[in-house]
């Protein structure tokens, strides 16, 4: 793979604004360096970052930022801070289990609510809520801390990795009992198959 020689995965990721909104069209901040790393995309990806993050990974990364600044000026979005309508939430969960860095807190069938201070603005809790009572509040400049925001997503994905682990060990274990349950019939056959033998030559 054709990776860059001037920069490293951390270096991109740290000119990220870390709002870990997908919408480079990746999980996240870091799988986009990764891509970028990787020569696998482009560095024009990052609305929320807008022509400062541009110039930043053009710089970086040795390009040329000026094809690219008139279409990311157009898609340049504003901070902005999610807020839920809290006498029309129904408790579903279904925004919690969006949000990329834990800024939603509640329980089943009881009212969620947002932690300002974390949250980055994403917008990816909206489009799940089946209620529509999630809205976005634009700020005047970004309240929540990068690094916070980025060590938060990147808690976040270990636990989600680590309750998966159980299913796949599960899996496995399957699969070997399946694989010794196939020996034991061949065992078998292959006995019975010596036994009818053994009988007709008698």
């Amino acid at each position: 793979m054709n990776k860059h020689p001037k920069a490293t995965v951390d270096q991109i990721d740290a000119l990220l604004p870390q709002t870990q909104c997908q919408e480079c069209g990746y999980a996240g901040c870091r799988p986009y360096a990764q891509a970028l790393f990787n020569k696998a995309t482009t560095i024009d990806k990052c609305p929320p970052g807008g022509v400062p993050t541009l110039t930043a990974l053009a710089k970086l990364l040795q390009q040329d930022p000026k094809p690219y600044v008139d279409k990311i000026s157009k898609q340049y979005r504003t901070p902005s801070l999610a807020i839920i309508y809290e006498d029309e939430c129904i408790g579903c969960t279904k925004c919690i289990k969006a949000c990329p860095v834990d800024a939603i807190v509640g329980t089943a069938k009881r009212m969620h609510t947002i932690i300002s201070q974390e949250c980055t603005g994403c917008g990816l809790c909206i489009p799940p809520c089946p209620m529509d009572c999630i809205g976005m509040l634009p700020l005047t400049q970004k309240q929540f801390k990068p690094n916070i925001a980025r060590e938060r997503y990147n808690a976040r994905q270990q636990r989600i990795a680590q309750h998966q682990q159980p299913a796949n060990n599960n899996s496995k274990k399957t699969a070997i009992k399946l694989e010794i349950a196939a020996a034991v019939a061949r065992v078998k056959k292959k006995r019975q198959s010596t036994t009818i033998t053994t009988t007709s030559s008698l």
